[in-house]
């Protein structure tokens, strides 16, 4: 039951753990390029980038239909002030975001 060569098997063993730890330590290498923080910079550029765009649309086309309604009210104007206004709203709300997207991302 004792033979020699069962006395050389934790070199065998060693050998098999080094070539896991290997293997293991280019895993985390591999893990720690996928989940560098750096690639969430661009990302976060380009998601504050279209909260803005969305934030022009509502406050433009919803402030421009309220101040036209405000001044149909006083005016006796009801549907012109709400339509002129909302389309100066929206006239100036695409003039800001296309005046926005083509400056160079900060």
């Amino acid at each position: 039951m004792n033979d020699p060569q069962s006395a050389r098997d934790p070199i065998g063993e060693e050998a098999r753990a080094g070539a896991l730890d290997e293997r293991l330590k280019a895993a985390r290498e591999r893990e720690d390029r996928r989940t560098q923080p750096n690639v969430g910079v661009e990302a976060d550029a380009n998601y504050r980038m279209g909260s803005r765009v969305l934030a022009e649309l509502i406050g433009g086309i919803g402030g421009g239909a309220f101040i036209g309604w405000v001044i149909d009210q006083f005016a006796g104007t009801s549907p012109w002030g709400l339509l002129v206004v909302m389309a100066l709203g929206i006239v100036a709300t695409f003039r800001n975001i296309i005046r926005n997207s083509s400056r160079p991302p900060s």
